[in-house]
């Protein structure tokens, strides 16, 4: 069994996948998100489940520790550290963060393999695929299996989670395809005809 594993297409949530963040738990610099996982999708979460085993086995062979800590997390009964509820996004998914190192920074590319390279090209609330690792842990009494963040791509846009700023082409009322299309055929207009 392989510990790696691509993902079929998640919706990515506090996704911080263009730039670095500081994690505020260990005061270091990221790249990460939580990855939204369809509850329908048997085959990706039978997946991921396959490569969490296999990187238990990997570290502890047939004698695992009781009860690891599991990082697939139901999105319908989990609940925010205060406890209440967590957004609407979430019913019908599991979920789980997945992260690397500023200096592991994962390769970013749309669905036609091309690399994205601006600042905001992924922002949560889009879909996506991922590329990760499970990797087990045994750490300061905490034992369990993370994911490692490999690659990421973009498959398609979605509505921002967490009230994120709007679109210039939405603000006036274009969608991005018709703005795109208006500026294609400007640059085509023959400059000299004025």
């Amino acid at each position: 069994m392989t510990t790696k594993v691509v993902t079929n297409e998640v919706r990515f949530s506090y996704a911080n996948l263009m730039r670095p963040r500081v994690n505020q738990m260990n005061g270091k610099e990221e790249y990460s998100t939580q990855i939204l996982i369809p509850k329908s999708d048997k085959d990706g979460v039978a997946a991921i489940k396959a490569a969490a085993k296999a990187a238990l086995q990997a570290k502890w062979g047939d004698k695992v520790p009781g009860k690891p800590r599991n990082p697939l997390r139901d999105g319908d009964t989990e609940t925010k550290s205060d406890g209440s509820p967590l957004g609407p996004e979430y019913s019908g998914h599991f979920f789980m963060t997945v992260k690397t190192s500023a200096d592991r920074k994962p390769g970013v590319v749309d669905a036609k393999g091309r690399d994205l390279i601006d600042a905001d090209a992924i922002v949560s609330g889009d879909y996506g695929r991922v590329s990760l690792n499970a990797y087990a842990y045994d750490a300061a009494g905490n034992r369990g299996v993370a994911f490692g963040l490999n690659h990421v791509m973009l498959a398609r846009k979605g509505d921002q989670l967490g009230g994120g700023r709007s679109s210039a082409a939405s603000d006036f009322g274009l969608s991005p395809a018709t703005a795109a299309a208006t500026v294609a055929s400007d640059a085509s207009e023959d400059d000299d005809a004025w």
